[in-house]
């Protein structure tokens, strides 16, 4: 399609860019391999916007993926993963962009490597071998440590050295096993069956100085993750270095980001400990010093008080208050009694004048005759009867001579 322009009669850019999408247009659909770099997820959008490089030259070219297809790819598109793309070119005539409009992704190489990791993650993940609640904790000054690695490793030198350094007396049983290959994943197990049969084994470190993803496929091996499941003994992960990730990362108790790392998590530090130990003996003899410091206070403080500065005094004065109560109380009891005694005096006066012997005192007699009977009237007395006379010193017996009548008696009488 050939355009015929001169100096004269310039094409305007509307045209130019025309004639391009006219052109691009007939490229069709294609399929296209690269490798995804420049993830771009904007709020609010339809379109993510990516980066689609060529693997080999200097080279790349816009992408432009519905959200729909974007999310629906399992594992989730990252940067690097090399994929297959099927695209339809695009001219953007606005601001005279190329772009390819993503109809479908596939993931290809290292990237449906992972894809294939990602799977086994979510369905072990499903099963619950990755959940928290299983973690168990390390213990804290381990009997011996299980270190599982390959001989002669630098894993081994690192994890070692840097164990006896923070813990001189530490004590390792090593079972070593093939960490790369194919027979890698069932040495492993093997070797992590051995030191879990060994009492004496409190954690157990799986330990490999790093590598490529294809390095570390067997420690993603399902076989092995079921196996560190199903162990008693903690078990720490120290696979590789920090963008290392295999599955064994998720399913071990602790995940170490280094070898040497591992071999500061497994046993304290005994300069540490021996410092804490210092600290905790300083704070207890402060805090027993500062207990005395207070009771010995206290005792200077009730010491001081009048009560025990001179315990006698307290005595003294109670034995004063005492003495003063009993004094009370004896005068009192004598006033009581002296004024029973004025009671009784005055009773018995007042019966005493009433008693007929009180009267007889005074003079009076009672005359009774023979049977007794006390004699009120002369008419009970004959004349010549004998009655006796009672006075208040005796009786006197006495003979009636005459008997009268007081009316019959004269003044003569």
């Amino acid at each position: 399609m050939a355009l015929e322009t001169t100096l004269e009669a310039p094409a305007p850019v509307r045209r130019i860019a025309m004639l391009l999408d006219e052109y691009v247009n007939r490229l069709g659909v294609i399929w296209v391999e690269g490798q995804i770099a420049q993830i771009n997820r904007r709020p609010g959008m339809q379109t993510v916007f990516m980066t689609l490089r060529d693997t080999v030259a200097d080279v790349s070219i816009s992408l432009t993926c519905p959200r729909v297809i974007f999310d629906s790819l399992n594992p989730p598109l990252v940067d690097g993963a090399s994929v297959v793309v099927q695209a339809k070119t695009s001219y953007y005539a606005n601001r005279g962009t190329l772009s390819l409009a993503v109809r479908d992704i596939r993931t290809v190489g290292l990237g449906d490597l992972l894809a294939q990791l990602e799977r086994r993650r979510q369905l072990l993940a499903a099963e619950g071998l990755f959940a928290r609640e299983l973690k168990r904790p390390l213990p804290f000054l381990p009997t011996v440590v299980g270190l599982v690695t390959s001989p002669n490793s630098a894993a081994e030198r690192d994890v070692l050295d840097n164990a006896r350094r923070r813990w001189p007396q530490v004590r390792f049983e090593v079972a070593y096993a093939a960490m790369q290959g194919p027979r890698s994943a069932t040495e492993v197990i093997e070797a992590l069956g051995r030191l879990e049969r060994n009492p004496e084994v409190d954690v157990i470190v799986i330990a490999r100085g790093g590598g490529s993803v294809e390095d570390l496929l067997p420690f993603s091996d399902e076989a092995l993750i079921r196996a560190v499941a199903g162990v008693r003994t903690p078990v720490v992960s120290a696979i590789g270095h920090e963008p290392d990730s295999p599955l064994l990362d998720l399913v071990a108790d602790v995940r170490a980001s280094t070898p040497t790392d591992a071999g500061k998590l497994v046993v304290p530090d005994v300069g540490e400990e021996l410092q804490r130990i210092a600290q905790a003996r300083s704070r207890l003899t402060n805090g027993v010093e500062s207990l005395i410091e207070r009771e010995q206070l206290r005792l200077d403080t009730l010491r001081s008080r009048p009560v025990l500065a001179d315990p006698m005094s307290l005595i003294a004065g109670q034995a004063t208050e005492i003495q003063s109560l009993r004094d009370r109380a004896r005068r009192r009891l004598e006033h009581g009694i002296d004024r029973a005694g004025d009671d009784i005096h005055h009773s018995r006066a007042r019966v005493r004048a009433l008693s007929p012997l009180e009267t007889l005192r005074r003079g009076y007699a009672v005359v009774q005759d023979e049977a007794g009977h006390v004699v009120a009237s002369v008419n009970e007395i004959a004349a010549g009867s004998r009655f006796a006379i009672r006075v208040a010193d005796g009786h006197i017996a006495a003979t009636a001579d005459a008997v009268r009548k007081i009316e019959e008696l004269t003044d003569a009488d």
